[in-house]
C-alpha cells in the first residue's frame, strides 16, 4: 500500500465517522458484561488468593474486544470512501493570429519619447505578448524595405528575443508603409485563424517601397485581415539625432510627419482603428486597448477523476472480525 497518497486523501461520506462514537459504549459495555458474569463469594480474607496463578487465557481475553473494535473502525473507515482525486484540464482556445509591424527608420531614434522612439515601441510590444498567451503572434519589420523578423508563433520567448534584438540601421533606411503592411499581410495569408490582425506602427510618410500603401490595403481587404495603425511621435517638433560631417551625432529640433490621413483610411477600411501615440503612457494605453477590443476565446474543461482506497480497509475489517471469531470459539471457548 502506498502510503504517501495519505497526505491529499479525502472522503466521499465523512459523515460515517460519527459511528466511532460507539467505540466507548462497546467498552463500557464488554466491562459491564464481564462483571456480572463473576460470581460472588464471602471470605474472611484475600491473603490465600494473592499468589493463586492467572491463565493466559484469563489475560488475553480482552484481544477479543481489541479486534473486534478494530473491525468496527476499518469498517467504519472503508464506509466513508477514503479517495484521492486527480484533475485534468482541457484547454480549447480560438486563437487569434497576430502580426506586429514596426518601422525602424533612422527617425524612430527620435527622443520624444523615453529613451526613443524604437525603445519605446520595444517595450509596450514585448508587454503585448506576454499578455496574449494562446495566440500566435509574427514580427515583420519595415523602413525602406521590409522583412519578416519572426513568423507567427506561440513560442513567445523566440519572438520576445526577436524584439529586443531589433535596432533602427538593419535594413535600408526610409520609410515604406506600403512594404510593411504588404509584408504582414502575406505572413497571415495562409492563416486559419478565425481572426487575422495586423499592428502597424510608424512615425513617417511613405517615401519608398515597391508596393504602394493602397495596393497593400487592397491586398489586406482581400484576406479580410484587420490592420490597427498607430501614429508615433509627439505634436509638432521632436529632437531628431542627426550625424554632423564630423561623425559627431547632435539632437536637432525637426517637425513630426505623419500620414494620419493614411493611416485612418487603412484602419477603417479594414475594420481597425488609428491611434496617435505621442509618449511612452499614451503608447501603452494604445496597446492596452488593442489588447482589451482582440480577445481570445478560452474555454477550460475540468475532469475530476477519483481513485478509490476503501479495499485494504474492508479487507482489515474482515480479517479481524474472522479472527475474533476463530480465537473466540477455539481458543477462548472455555472461558465463561
Amino acid at each position: 500500500m502506498d502510503f504517501s497518497i495519505w497526505k491529499n486523501i479525502e472522503f466521499g461520506f465523512p459523515e460515517f465517522f460519527w459511528w466511532l462514537l460507539l467505540i466507548p459504549f462497546m467498552i463500557f459495555w464488554y466491562v459491564k458484561k464481564q462483571r456480572s458474569k463473576q460470581g460472588v463469594m464471602s471470605i474472611s480474607s484475600l491473603q490465600g488468593l494473592k499468589n493463586l496463578p492467572v491463565s493466559w487465557k484469563v489475560r488475553f481475553r480482552p484481544l477479543l474486544l481489541v479486534l473486534r473494535i478494530l473491525a468496527f473502525a476499518a469498517l467504519v473507515v472503508a464506509l466513508a470512501r477514503p479517495q484521492t482525486s486527480n484533475t485534468s484540464e482541457n484547454i480549447d482556445s480560438e486563437g487569434i493570429d497576430i502580426v506586429l509591424s514596426l518601422d525602424i527608420s533612422g527617425s524612430m531614434l527620435a527622443q520624444d519619447l523615453q529613451p526613443n522612439r524604437i525603445e519605446a515601441a520595444k517595450k509596450v510590444a514585448i508587454d503585448f505578448v506576454d499578455r496574449r498567451i494562446s495566440d500566435r503572434i509574427g514580427l515583420v519589420i519595415f523602413s525602406g524595405e521590409s522583412f519578416t523578423q519572426c513568423p507567427i508563433t506561440t513560442d513567445h520567448a523566440v519572438l520576445k528575443t526577436q524584439i529586443a534584438q531589433v535596432k533602427s540601421g538593419m535594413l535600408q533606411d526610409g520609410t515604406a508603409i506600403g512594404m510593411g503592411l504588404a509584408t504582414s499581410v502575406d505572413r497571415l495569408r495562409s492563416s486559419k485563424a478565425k481572426s487575422k490582425v495586423i499592428i502597424l506602427l510608424t512615425d513617417g510618410v511613405n517615401n519608398t517601397g515597391l508596393i504602394d500603401p493602397l495596393t497593400a490595403l487592397d491586398i489586406a481587404k482581400a484576406f479580410k485581415v484587420r490592420v490597427y495603425t498607430i501614429g508615433l511621435g509627439t505634436i509638432g517638433k521632436a529632437p531628431f539625432p542627426v550625424t554632423g560631417p564630423d561623425g559627431t551625432v547632435q539632437m536637432v529640433m525637426q517637425d513630426v510627419q505623419i500620414d494620419e490621413a493614411l493611416m485612418k483610411k487603412i484602419a477603417a477600411e479594414t475594420g481597425g482603428k488609428y491611434y496617435r501615440a505621442t509618449n511612452n503612457t499614451s503608447l501603452q494605453d494604445i496597446y492596452d486597448t488593442i489588447d482589451k477590443l482582440e480577445k481570445t476565446k478560452v474555454e477550460i474543461t475540468s475532469y475530476k477523476r477519483y481513485a478509490e482506497h476503501f479495499f485494504p480497509f474492508a479487507m482489515l475489517a474482515l480479517v479481524c472480525l474472522l479472527l475474533e471469531v476463530v480465537l473466540r470459539y477455539t481458543v477462548f471457548k472455555s472461558l465463561p
